[in-house]
């Protein structure tokens, strides 16, 4: 059966479809790469705001529209707090919600055996890897007043550490040179099983030999306090990038919020991690106009931010969600305020994105090439290549006519900063002055 995949929401929702792909193709199935091509579509849908229910309704009916002979199966986060609206979409024949979520392979052969199939299995392209998403742990124990997540995804549930390598191998084997660990609360990984992330890591670093691991989200709390240490042990193995979701720079809002730690403990936290970590970005969530937040709360998030000299912000004006308590706290703000803080903070985050982009300037750093930009205006008729490097970075450089560089590891001179784009020149793959300032 062709079957096409589709996510939206986060990191973790795309790591699932990935996995899922991988078991459909094991399976016989090929992977459609439009819808219009496909038997069954699959969305793994998003919930975490209002605005992200309304996208999922919306990308749903797309699907249907696009190919309306198609069947649909809608699973992930609005699947299972929607179910009943789900499942009234145009063409969805199955509403899958997260509990079930790893029965969707034998599912969707109960399913095929309704569908004729109309041609053999196509092998996965492989023009497509370079990185891959790879759930290792699910749910969350914390209860963060805003977040609708912990009801949709449940109790936290982890992924055995033999699980997880022999997962890393077989992408590596596949041809990925980068797994990316996703997770709800990935720094809450194997407190079900008896261990931490920390023991994940060190059995990655020990029993694979991909070139890159790559944390996704991680919450700045239930961190194990050597974990930073791994780094400097990893022969540069580890990606000098953390995403730390904040949510504020307020203590007074972050109480509200339930959230775990505090500006200081977060302060704290990033400063270990840049003394362990050389070369180190950090990115961040930040929740603008949550109930109760005060002008001044707004003005330490600001100022917070500052300090920090954030990498990335990603910036969500509070959606109240039905179900959690935030919804029902007095000092809701109105809509317009919220869209006013958003947009004084997505200013920031270019002023502060350019600065640490251009700090980067002189060194040489480890590049992931992904796709060449055939229609970029600067081309020239010469193909522009676009990868990241181990801190994040996303960069552009020009190659011959003829050079490939998909999927290949390149200490890459950081040359310019043109607008907000990084170009960089390659250097020879025996040059190991990674992150160091080189002459040109």
């Amino acid at each position: 059966m062709r079957i096409y995949l589709e996510s939206l929401g986060c990191r973790l929702n795309y790591a699932e479809m990935a996995a899922l792909g991988r078991r459909l193709a094991e399976a016989g199935h090929e992977l459609a790469s439009a819808v219009e091509q496909a038997d069954l579509c699959v969305l793994n849908s998003c919930a975490v705001t209002a605005e992200a229910a309304r996208q999922s309704r919306q990308l749903a009916r797309r699907l249907a529209r696009a190919n309306p002979a198609a069947r649909l199966l809608v699973t992930g986060c609005y699947a299972t707090l929607e179910s009943e609206a789900a499942a009234n979409l145009p063409n969805v024949a199955l509403v899958v919600g997260n509990r079930r979520k790893d029965d969707l392979l034998a599912l969707i052969n109960e399913f095929a055996d309704t569908l004729p199939i109309a041609r053999p299995a196509a092998e996965a392209d492989a023009a497509a890897r370079t990185r891959a998403f790879v759930k290792v742990q699910d749910g969350c124990r914390n209860r963060c007043t805003f977040c609708i997540v912990t009801v949709a995804r449940g109790e936290e549930r982890s992924r055995p550490v033999a699980e997880v390598i022999a997962e890393v191998n077989a992408l590596h084997a596949a041809g990925y040179r980068e797994a990316v660990l996703t997770g709800v609360h990935l720094g809450g990984y194997g407190s079900d099983l008896g261990a931490n992330l920390r023991d994940l890591l060190a059995a990655l670093l020990a029993e694979t030999t991909i070139p890159r691991l790559r944390l996704s989200s991680l919450e700045p709390f239930d961190l194990a306090a050597d974990l930073f240490d791994l780094w400097p042990q990893s022969a540069g193995r580890l990606m000098p990038h953390l995403h730390l979701p904040a949510q504020s720079g307020s203590d007074a809002v972050l109480r509200r919020m339930a959230r775990r730690n505090r500006v200081a403990d977060f302060e704290a936290l990033v400063a270990a991690a840049r003394a362990r970590i050389p070369g180190l970005t950090v990115t961040t969530d930040l929740i603008v106009g949550f109930p109760g937040e005060r002008e001044a709360d707004f003005a330490d998030t600001v100022a917070f931010a500052r300090r920090m000299g954030f990498a990335h912000m990603h910036i969500f004006p509070y959606s109240p969600r039905p179900g959690t308590a935030a919804a029902r706290f007095d000092g809701q703000i109105p809509e317009a305020e919220r869209k006013r803080r958003a947009h004084i903070l997505a200013e920031l985050d270019n002023e502060l994105g350019r600065h640490v982009r251009r700090s980067f300037l002189g060194q040489v750093r480890a590049v992931l090439w992904e796709n060449a930009l055939t229609d970029h205006p600067a081309s020239r008729g010469r193909p522009i290549w676009a990868g990241l490097t181990d801190n994040y970075l996303r960069v552009l450089t020009t190659a011959a006519e003829g050079i490939n560089l998909h999927n290949r590891i390149t200490p890459t001179y950081l040359t310019e900063l043109t607008e907000d784009q990084l170009w960089g020149e390659i250097r020879s793959e025996n040059d190991h002055c990674f992150g160091r300032t080189t002459e040109q």
